[in-house]
């Protein structure tokens, strides 16, 4: 059975200023295992780089647990931390100049991460990795001489560098054209199959449709999960498919550990809720919401008088 690679229960994360606070995670509870390709969405504000940061060890929970690769983030020491960010996880910014160091070529940008871990035959590894994200060809060019899709490839590589338990990517493919984001999505998806776990935050419609696990996140907790059907699970590098507008998974409301779920917003906003109270019931094994003033069973009389 794999193991689980990141366990996080009721993550709070509370930012605080002289006059104020704002909470960015309110209790967000989440497992990846090992060998998962996840994705999370969410819009701007509900919590998702603030958690994409917490796991990269950038950042410090305000309370609940959070442990990944086995280390629990709560307790390292500040040079505990350190070598957790050198040897556990691995980052892919959308920003490439927090990877790439522009002085550097592409074959000593990716052995740099090996110098300062010490790691031995540097040059062999860091040509392996640049073959895998098919930028050997150009492992002598500098930063400028590269258009924006390949030093994405270089970045990739560079966090594969120190063979990382866990690849986190930030909004991988935000700033290519769409034929260099499936490249970048194909490359993630053979990592993947090579048993690396991957966490990957996208806006992307089209690759989180390909994504087997999406994970939405709102209003700083996990809200939703989608998961990609079977018939499209073997499909994936197809052409013919348009993953933007096809209906390729499968979506579940998440219900946390205090039996709370979320509404989806566009039910929400169907329902013309007034106020902030619903009505639950049970019939025929289905859950049923509906507003104060309309219970199920009077909109089964409201359906009858219809008829």
């Amino acid at each position: 059975m794999p193991e689980n690679m990141i366990q996080a229960e009721g993550l709070v994360k509370i930012y605080k200023s002289k006059e104020t606070e704002v909470l960015a995670l309110q209790g967000l509870d989440l497992t990846v295992e090992e060998g998962e390709l996840t994705a999370i969405i969410g819009n701007s504000g509900s919590g998702k780089s603030t958690f994409l940061n917490m796991i990269g060890g950038l950042d410090r929970p305000s309370a609940g647990s959070l442990m990944v690769g086995g280390k629990n983030l709560f307790t390292m020491t500040e040079k505990q931390l350190v070598l957790y960010k050198r040897n556990t996880v691995g980052f892919v910014w959308q920003n490439n100049g927090r990877n790439l160091l522009p002085f550097l070529t592409v074959l000593e940008n990716v052995m740099m991460p090996m110098s300062i871990s010490g790691a031995k035959k540097k040059r062999e590894k860091a040509i392996q990795l640049l073959e895998m994200v098919g930028m050997a060809s150009k492992k002598r060019s500098r930063m400028n001489m590269l258009s924006g899709g390949e030093q994405q490839r270089v970045a990739i590589a560079i966090a594969l560098a120190n063979s990382p338990k866990l690849l986190l990517a930030d909004e991988p493919t935000g700033s290519v054209d769409v034929n260099t984001a499936n490249y970048i999505f194909d490359v993630f998806t053979e990592l993947n199959k090579g048993g690396q776990t991957i966490l990957i935050v996208t806006h992307d419609v089209a690759l989180s449709k390909k994504v087997r696990r999406v994970v939405a996140i709102r209003d700083g907790k996990i809200s939703s999960e989608r998961v990609l059907k079977e018939a499209y699970a073997d499909r994936l590098k197809e052409t013919n498919i348009d993953w933007r507008q096809e209906d390729t998974q499968e979506e579940y409301s998440i219900v946390d550990k205090a039996g709370r779920v979320q509404i989806p917003a566009d039910l929400l906003q169907e329902m013309k809720l007034k106020g902030n109270k619903v009505r639950v019931a049970i019939e025929d094994g289905k859950v049923i919401i509906s507003t104060p003033e309309q219970t199920p069973q009077a909109e089964k009389e409201i359906e009858n008088k219809k008829k």
